[in-house]
């Protein structure tokens, strides 16, 4: 498994233009939406949070859900013949999805502090960056479930869906507090919710609980596909 999540961290960070896509994009969607939180009388590092927990999302969805690509391709079935077991391969996948999730939350910290002049304490630092980072395993997790069910074709369908989906619904983009009750209900149940309470730094003992039983159920659920996919092939 060691040699194999080396090559496959290898393999992800040659590919600059999904890296710089992977920070650019949240970090773009920091300095617009900054302001406009602002006026609504919501702080910078509100926002820091929102967008560092977004851009872990997407990039760690993305990644886990290329997946689907390797099952199309037949990749999965040639691995299954290697002394590589089915765990040791999803732990990889899920481990180099995390990798890549790391950088977006750096970024949205370090242009938080040097444009928006975010202050924090060290321990409020390791929180807005480390916390949602480790927070993240539960959507590594979510998008190799994606890349499990999705084929090539309709894998940009899939992923996009539940992009949108937790971003939205779960107040990354649109403060919950302003939500109808019934839709703030359901902010609330997403995962996504949870991450970004991490980013604010609130509920750390209730998110951090949700977000573990979502990694158990995720991680549960994409074992069990593997197996299928496993017994099929």
């Amino acid at each position: 498994m060691t040699g194999y999540l080396a090559f496959e961290i290898r393999r992800t960070l040659r590919d600059a233009r999904f890296l710089l896509f992977a920070v650019a994009l949240p970090v773009g969607l920091y300095l617009l939406m900054a302001d406009r939180f602002d006026d609504m009388g919501l702080p910078a590092s509100y926002v820091m949070g929102s967008v560092a927990a977004f851009g872990a999302v997407k990039t760690a969805l993305d990644v886990g859900a290329r997946t689907a690509v390797e099952r199309g391709a037949g990749w999965q079935r040639q691995l299954r013949l290697t002394p590589l077991s089915g765990v040791g391969y999803l732990l990889a996948k899920a481990s180099v999805a995390m990798v890549v999730a790391l950088p977006p939350v750096a970024g949205v910290a370090l242009v938080a502090a040097l444009v928006s002049g975010v202050r924090l304490s060290a321990g409020g630092w390791a929180l807005a960056v480390l916390g949602v980072w480790a927070g993240t395993v539960p959507f590594a997790l979510l998008g190799l479930l994606i890349g499990q069910f999705a084929t090539a074709q309709n894998l940009q369908a899939y992923q996009g869906a539940v992009v949108l989906l937790l971003s939205f619904l779960g107040g990354l983009f649109i403060p919950v507090s302003t939500f109808p009750q019934t839709l703030a209900t359901v902010a609330k149940a997403l995962p996504s919710y949870w991450l970004a309470q991490i980013g604010h730094a609130t509920a750390l003992g209730q998110a951090a609980l949700v977000l573990t039983v979502y990694a158990l159920v995720l991680g549960a659920a994409v074992a069990a596909r593997y197996r299928l996919d496993t017994a099929r092939d």
